[in-house]
């Protein structure tokens, strides 16, 4: 089958998108393109029918990922035992241990996490945690968290994609007893050994960066740093992958030949017996296993003096690595490694054309692997960086060139005399660290990404078709085709940027941030996207807001719907569950006005951050009308002082979707008295619950004068408060009114065309 084996990945690759997005639509295009070859291009009938073996082999072979087939009763939390086989490496951090057992009686995967206290034991159980150990587990077992809201991180679906169901808790270092004896578990006590080692003769600074990018643990690489290579698509340096096994291969070939310790067949041998020793040591992940796999095929094949393409190798190792993991389809190194890997064998007469100079050969494999990432990009972070080309320019071949090969050196050089290897420590962690700082200076200045938002399916088929035929056009030197079709990518990647903006639907959001308030309005036609209130989490450590509510729930919403600003916050009062996630947007994004209460309390540091990020802020009293492109929002209260921050809350009415809406922030029932005398024509349809479903709220009198028919209610789930409280709920449903609240429905959204709208929630 030489020469062939790209159709049979090819014919898994579209099972594999048959299988995720659940359409037999594309078993028929590749049935339609097999009857192509066959009449057009005269590809016998035996490749044909042996690929589509493959497709239905894989078909009834790859998991389906669908976490709504859990049933309800497997969502309580219950302590249970498990005795299994530790069958990941074990993560360790200052707070926790993660690691992943396969449970001997029904060989099912879960997620072992051990919160690291102060007790003395887990010292010495640390000691027994390694791969390949059997242990017996205590602990509370559990379904992992789900996204709550669209475009938040589904650690759900994360773990299921790994191929594991549950998770389970350990609170005490006396809740589990393991022991080690397979041939993995010594190998990864090798490679903890090497970790540990380096630590030990290495500064700090050196050590983290030698053990992620040899050795493949980027535990000890502190988060700003991780995210700095993320936002500037650097992030396949800090993963070992082709460009590392690529050098640390050929310096050690070319040790071993210099310096006579072996001939040129028992090296190439040598490395045959090396490279899976290394892919374990180096963490197993799947972009490691692709890179040495291909390096044994290689010498392999040319042994027994059998040439295959580089096309036909990478082939046969895509498929080699689903036969022996099916989940790894969905791991997303597995993924960008094979594209980028596909891309650039496909471009590699382009490549290697012109005048062969370092910079332009940088330049042109930087520009194929950017393009061949730009759809994951969005679909994992709904962003890409346009000059992240010219970043990987920069940055590769210093990490080619000087940072890999000093790394791997001192790794050698690690158990001899301590002199050259802290001369190297020296002059590494100079350079490193100015370098690193260049990074950061340019991403102060220089970062400006597109935020595109999630791309659809279609236009990742079209795109990746458009760009290969352009990658053709290019290296049959056809430079009009090659210009035409450039223009139809750039076109494809503008539509999906202003689609929101042709739109006629508008879209009002309630949040779950948990116990708080967030409401994010999106007009028709994008003509504006307002908040009203962004809350936030305390820390219980420093008890100050934090920043997760804006990282994981505000930011991906925002970005996964293509928002990059955001035209106003309404902030109804002070309170952090409804104002802390306020200073990480006006750090992060582009705000242009905050509109507040006209007796909130602005600390001086708050206002004069205001103001530095050009944000500009209005007071509001009752009486009031702020107009958003011929949307009115009207201001209800306060009117007066009530020296209380809840009472003082603004009050915003508005219509939208042919509904009116209240939006109450936590007023008591004595304002909403207040309002019923002072607004008694008023008619709105959908009320938000004032204070998350409190007692001090939402009065019989007030729901009985205004009649609203649909109750919306933020609230954290399991919350402390007892919100919403049993005397509301009775009293909402005797009206007949219908309840969403966030706890148990998710994120709320309301989308509209016109007069005419629908609810829905995020969860089932």
């Amino acid at each position: 089958m030489k020469g062939y084996w790209h159709i049979f990945a090819l014919s898994v690759l579209v099972s594999i998108v048959t299988v995720i997005y659940n359409n037999r639509a594309f078993m028929i295009l590749l049935v339609m393109w097999f009857l192509y070859l066959y009449i057009r291009k005269k590809l016998r009938i035996g490749p044909i029918v042996l690929a589509l073996l493959f497709y239905f082999g894989c078909y009834f072979y790859i998991p389906t990922i669908d976490t709504g087939m859990i049933s309800t009763t497997a969502e309580q939390a219950i302590n249970g035992e498990i005795s299994g086989t530790i069958n990941s490496p074990v993560k360790k951090s200052s707070k926790k241990i993660e690691f992943v057992v396969k449970e001997i009686a029904s060989g099912d995967k879960i997620l072992a996490v051990a919160f690291i206290n102060k007790e003395k034991n887990w010292e010495n159980k640390l000691k027994d945690l390694r791969y390949g150990a059997t242990c017996s587990i205590k602990g509370i077992l559990e379904l992992p968290n789900h996204s709550r809201n669209p475009g938040q991180f589904d650690y759900r679906s994360y773990l299921f994609s790994k191929g594991i169901t549950y998770q389970l808790t350990l609170s005490s270092a006396d809740n589990i007893s393991c022991e080690s004896s397979s041939l993995l578990s010594s190998i990864f006590q090798i490679r903890t050994s090497i970790l540990n080692f380096i630590i030990s003769k290495t500064d700090p600074y050196t050590a983290k960066w030698l053990n992620a990018l040899v050795l493949g643990d980027d535990s000890q690489l502190d988060q700003e740093t991780i995210e700095l290579f993320q936002r500037w698509s650097l992030s396949h340096l800090l993963a070992i992958s082709g460009l590392h096994v690529g050098l640390i291969v050929s310096i050690i070939y070319f040790l071993l030949i210099k310096l006579s310790i072996l001939t040129k067949e028992k090296a190439q041998w040598a490395m045959i017996c090396i490279l899976p020793f290394y892919a374990l040591i180096a963490g197993g992940e799947p972009s490691v296993w692709r890179a040495c796999l291909m390096v044994i095929l290689f010498i392999l094949l040319h042994k027994i003096k059998v040439v295959y393409s580089l096309t036909d190798v990478l082939s046969i190792i895509f498929l080699l690595l689903i036969v022996v993991d099916k989940y790894i389809v969905y791991h997303v190194g597995f993924q960008l490694s094979f594209l980028v890997t596909l891309g650039l064998l496909l471009s590699g007469k382009w490549i290697a054309s012109s005048s062969n100079s370092p910079l332009t050969i940088s330049l042109k494999i930087s520009f194929v692997a950017q393009m061949m990432i730009i759809p994951l990009q969005l679909a994992y972070f709904y962003t890409f960086q346009p000059l992240s080309i010219l970043m990987n320019v920069i940055v590769v071949p210093y990490f080619s060139l000087f940072v890999i090969p000093v790394m791997f050196f001192m790794l050698l050089l690690s158990p001899f005399p301590a002199p050259l290897l802290l001369l190297f420590n020296a002059i590494f962690e100079t350079v490193h660290r100015y370098f690193i700082h260049l990074i950061q200076f340019i991403d102060q200045t220089a970062y400006f990404p597109y935020i595109l938002g999630s791309m659809p399916l279609y236009a990742v088929i079209l795109y990746y078709v458009v760009f290969l035929l352009c990658m053709n056009a290019i290296q049959r030197e056809r430079s009009l085709r090659a210009m035409q079709y450039g223009c139809l990518i750039v076109f494809l990647l503008t539509f999906i940027a202003v689609k929101p903006y042709l739109s006629p639907y508008g879209t009002i959001t309630m949040l779950d941030i948990g116990q708080g308030d967030s409401f994010i309005v999106e007009l028709p036609y994008r003509k504006a996207v307002f908040f009203v209130d962004a809350g936030a989490k305390m820390s219980f450590e420093t008890n100050q807001a934090t920043d997760s509510t804006y990282k994981q729930v505000i930011k991906p919403y925002l970005y996964a719907n293509g928002i990059a600003g955001v035209d106003a916050l309404f902030l109804t009062h002070e309170d952090v569950d409804h104002v802390g996630s306020v200073p990480y947007m006006i750090e992060g994004l582009n705000v242009e006005r905050v509109f507040i209460n006209e007796f909130y309390n602005i600390p001086g540091e708050t206002l004069r951050n205001w103001q530095q990020k050009g944000v500009n802020f209005n007071r509001l009293k009752a009486g009031q009308e702020i107009d958003f492109q011929n949307y009115p929002i009207h201001i209800l209260s306060p009117y007066r002082d009530k020296q209380d921050t809840n009472a003082n809350s603004l009050v915003l009415y508005m219509k939208l979707g042919g509904l009116g809406w209240l939006f109450t922030g936590d007023i008591d029932k004595q304002t909403e008295i207040e309002i019923m005398k002072r607004y008694s024509n008023v008619s709105f349809n959908v009320l938000k619950i004032a204070h998350h479903g409190s007692k001090s709220s939402t009065s019989t009198q007030f729901l009985e004068h205004y009649k609203p028919s649909v109750a919306l209610i933020s609230v954290g789930e399991k919350n402390s408060y007892g919100h919403p409280a049993k005397e509301v709920l009775d009293t909402l449903e005797k009206k007949g009114i219908t309840i969403f609240r966030t706890d148990r429905d998710g994120a709320v959204q309301y989308k509209f065309k016109g007069e005419n709208g629908t609810f829905f929630k995020y969860l089932p």
